[in-house]
C-alpha cells in the first residue's frame, strides 16, 4: 500500500509550528497522511491529506522521507514532504477531531509514532523556508533518426505532450512563479502550459543546453545557481546530457551524498538549496553562494493507474 503525508508548518513569531493531529478512530497523534487514490501521484497525494485532514491548502517544498511499516499484515510505504501552511484554517472532520500547532520539541513529545518522530527530526534538521529549482528533463520527443529537420526543433511525441500535461498538474504543487528552459522546442513544449497557467514568460537558458553547457560547465552552474537564488522558485527545463551532471555537481558541492542521478524523459529534480546570506553574487566566495542540500528525484509526471 503506498501513501503520502507531509510535515505542515507555518511561521510563528519567527520561529516555526508544526501541524500535529488527532485521529479519533485510532486514538493517535499523527503527521497528515492517508493513501493514494486512483489515478493520482505520491506529491498530489501529500498535498490533498493535508487539506482534507487539517482543512489548510499547502505548498509542498523538500522531500523528507519515505517510512515503510506494516498494517495489518500489509506493508505500507508513506512518502513525506514538508509543506508550508498558505491558506485554510481546521475543522473537526470524520477523520481528525483536533489539531495543534506546536513548535518542534513539542510536537516531537505528542506524536505517538516513533517514525513520525523520525520524519519530524528530519524536517527540522534543515531550514523550513528553502529556495527551491524543479529541475526538469524534457518530455518524450520524436526519434533523432527519423527528424530530418534541424535537432534544436524536433517535436514533442503524443506520448511526450501526455507527459507535458501531467507536468502542468504536478509541478503547481511546490508553486513555481517563474519558468526557464533550454532553446530547444521540445524543452520549451514541455513546460509552456506552466508557465501559460502562471502568465508569466518563459526565459530561455542557452547555458543550460546541451551545447551551451559543456563547452563551460562551470558557468551553467553558476547560472543554475544564479536562477535559484532569486526569491520566487522556479521550474528549469533542460536536457539528459545535462541534468545528471548539473546534480552529480551540485550535490558534490554541497557535500551531498547521491548514489545515483536517473534522468527520464518527463522526470523532475526537486532540489532545495541553503538561502545565501544577504546580498548575493556570483563574485562572493563560493562559501556564500546557495548550497545544495536536498534532491529528491521524480521519475514520472505521469499519475498512478
Amino acid at each position: 500500500m503506498k501513501a503520502a503525508g507531509a510535515v505542515l508548518w507555518r511561521e510563528a513569531d519567527g520561529d516555526v509550528e508544526i501541524a500535529v493531529v488527532h485521529r479519533q478512530r485510532y486514538d493517535d497523534w499523527s503527521l497528515p497522511k492517508g493513501k493514494l487514490d486512483r489515478g493520482e501521484t505520491i506529491p498530489a497525494c501529500a498535498a490533498r491529506e493535508v487539506l482534507e485532514e487539517t482543512g489548510y491548502s499547502c505548498v509542498l517544498g523538500r522531500f523528507l522521507k519515505q517510512i515503510s511499516y506494516t498494517v495489518g499484515g500489509d506493508a505500507k510505504t508513506v512518502d513525506y514532504y514538508a509543506a508550508e501552511a498558505v491558506s485554510g484554517s481546521f475543522t473537526a472532520n470524520d477523520e481528525v477531531d483536533s489539531l495543534r500547532w506546536l513548535p518542534i520539541a513539542d510536537a516531537s513529545s505528542l506524536l505517538t509514532y516513533s517514525h513520525d518522530r523520525t520524519v519530524l527530526a528530519e524536517f527540522g534538521r534543515l531550514p523550513a523556508d528553502l529556495l527551491l529549482v524543479l529541475l526538469v528533463r524534457h518530455a518524450k520527443a520524436g526519434k533523432r533518426s527519423e527528424w530530418n529537420d534541424d535537432d534544436d526543433l524536433r517535436p514533442l511525441s503524443d506520448a511526450g505532450w501526455k507527459q507535458a500535461s501531467a507536468l502542468r498538474s504536478l509541478l503547481p504543487l511546490w508553486a513555481p512563479a517563474r519558468v526557464h528552459t533550454a532553446p530547444r522546442v521540445r524543452c520549451v513544449d514541455t513546460v509552456r502550459g506552466v508557465a501559460e497557467d502562471l502568465s508569466v514568460d518563459i526565459v530561455e537558458e542557452a547555458r543550460l543546453s546541451e551545447e551551451g553547457y559543456w563547452p563551460d560547465p562551470d558557468a551553467g552552474l553558476v547560472r543554475l545557481l544564479e536562477v535559484a537564488a532569486q526569491e520566487d522558485r522556479a521550474v528549469v527545463c533542460s536536457q539528459g546530457g545535462v541534468i545528471p551532471s548539473v546534480v552529480q555537481s551540485l550535490a558534490e558541492m554541497g557535500g551531498l551524498r547521491l548514489d545515483e542521478y536517473p534522468c527520464k524523459k518527463g522526470s523532475v529534480w526537486v532540489l532545495a538549496f541553503t538561502r545565501p546570506f544577504g546580498t548575493w553574487s556570483t563574485s562572493d566566495s563560493p562559501s556564500r553562494w546557495p548550497t545544495l542540500v536536498s534532491a529528491h528525484y521524480l521519475a514520472s509526471p505521469l499519475p498512478r493507474p
